[in-house]
């Protein structure tokens, strides 16, 4: 660390960005900028380190095309990315040393694994290096929101109420106009050797056309939720067919944009627009909290993704179904809306909310199957799966988790579908098979008489499956294994 020492207190700041590739509101980066020292922006793609969990594929998908758009940003005021592949500690320690620099920036991360990395790196550097973290992707720090007992919060509603009570969240910082250079920049991996896209075969092509990535396209996005939807948002988040949602989740989850940037943002609006009720705002500014609230979780509890927050599920039934998990995942299960959810995992990287929930069920329930196995394929094919909201609502929607859904809480496909999607839309978008049938065979096609089936060109068990599972009996055998634990 020869070179950090001789740089003194005016020496380079290294920026570590990780979920956070933005200029807008990244405290660390602006903070960075604000000293008037040269500043190494740093992305790192650690695979290696203990208990970090990779990426999946729809993951790296967003992530490539997330670096490319932020290369571009740094380029233009002035600066650019540095790129290193490998663990953590060694590539930012290195990075460090290389550039002379005396000061690391970073935004918080909060799961346990990453939480050990960052910890690790801080050790490493002694006092030879200032190490800097701020809160910037969640609005609070975990540990300064505390119940009366001074505990945390395992229960939603009392925690929303304790955030709220502390007021605003702080106001976004604006992003910085330029960023001094180093001497020297150090050695870069090209963001074409990470090999982060699909190739053989290339399955993209749909989240391709339903995304556009960068911070750029999330402020556009928001800008457009804000003046076109928010008005209609505590009703039209309930519409899968409906395009009525932020869709900023997977904006969120790279840090394309800020929470506090949409919480500001978002009540600006409503400020200026009288048209737009309290309740929407307030139902986005609760889904902000709940998000908030998975963090919470996840920082406190740690083990969101592998172990069950209710010590009661330990001793729970799960079936091992192999060809069911299958027909799940491939939306081949028989319930058409369960099946158009799962095809739109697969073809844009994203479900809508409400659909997620009833496919959650279904797996958890109706086949009761582990969560867990959910919690992985959603990983691997969300381009929105977050390391708290990801795990956390997995073992809401399987009752295992912290203020859950009770398990006996067994969402009813078919009811689900004719509420949320009368008319059939959303079925015929995603499991085109089916067309042609009318809005009151839709969503039971089993229960169609041979003449509606025939009319509309479907043969259950060849051009659409039967039921994997009969509702009922997949219901009483979920409440006869919660039975056995219930105690």
């Amino acid at each position: 660390m020869a070179k950090a020492r001789e740089g003194g207190t005016g020496g380079p700041i290294v920026v570590w960005l990780r979920d956070d590739l933005r200029l807008d509101d990244n405290p660390a980066l602006a903070h960075a900028a604000e000293t008037g020292r040269p500043v190494v922006p740093l992305v790192v793609l650690d695979e290696e380190s203990d208990g970090v969990r990779p990426l999946g594929g729809a993951h790296q998908w967003w992530l490539h095309h997330s670096l490319d758009a932020f290369g571009r940003s740094l380029r233009g005021i002035g600066s650019q990315l540095t790129l290193r592949r490998g663990a953590a500690k060694g590539a930012v320690l290195d990075v460090v040393e290389a550039v002379g620099a005396t000061a690391l920036f970073m935004n918080r991360r909060y799961d346990p694994a990453s939480r050990a990395v960052d910890d690790a790196v801080a050790e490493a550097f002694g006092e030879e290096v200032a190490v800097e973290r701020f809160t910037a992707n969640i609005l609070h720090a975990p540990e300064a929101v505390k119940t009366t007992t001074v505990g945390w919060y395992k229960v939603y509603t009392p925690f929303r109420k304790k955030l709220q009570e502390r007021g605003e969240p702080r106001d976004p910082i604006d992003p910085p106009a330029g960023l001094k250079q180093p001497g020297a920049f150090p050695k870069s991996d090209r963001l074409e050797d990470w090999d982060l896209l699909p190739t053989k075969p290339d399955w993209s092509a749909g989240i391709a056309e339903f995304w556009a990535v960068g911070e750029t396209a999330a402020q556009e996005r928001f800008e457009h939720f804000c003046d076109e939807l928010l008005e209609d948002y505590h009703h039209g988040r309930e519409r899968p067919r409906d395009d009525a949602t932020s869709r900023m989740s997977p904006h969120l989850r790279w840090g394309e944009i800020s929470p506090y940037r949409l919480w500001h943002t978002a009540s600006a609006f409503a400020g200026r627009r009288k048209t737009i009720p309290d309740e929407a705002i307030r139902t986005f500014r609760q889904e902000l909290i709940w998000r908030d609230f998975n963090y919470h979780l996840l920082y406190h509890f740690g083990a969101l993704a592998s172990e069950d927050f209710n010590d009661r599920f330990k001793r729970f039934g799960w079936r091992s179904a192999k060809a069911d998990l299958q027909a799940w995942q491939k939306g081949l299960t028989g319930y058409p809306i369960v099946d158009a959810g799962m095809r739109q995992l697969w073809e844009c990287g994203w479900m809508h909310n409400r659909v997620r929930m009833i496919v959650g069920s279904f797996l958890t329930k109706d086949l009761l199957i582990d969560w867990r196995e959910g919690e992985r394929w959603f990983w691997d094919t969300l381009v929105d799966g977050d390391i708290a909201s990801n795990t956390a609502q997995w073992q809401w929607i399987g009752g295992t988790g912290a203020d859950a859904q009770p398990f006996f809480r067994i969402f009813n496909p078919i009811t689900q579908s004719e509420k949320f999607d009368r008319n059939g839309d959303y079925i015929r978008r995603f499991v085109p098979e089916l067309k042609d049938l009318p809005a009151k065979a839709i969503h039971a096609p089993w229960e169609a008489d041979a003449a509606t089936l025939e009319d509309a060109g479907v043969t259950l068990g060849e051009t659409y499956p039967k039921p994997i599972v009969d509702h009922g009996r997949g219901r009483q055998r979920a409440l006869d294994a919660y039975g056995a634990v219930k105690g």
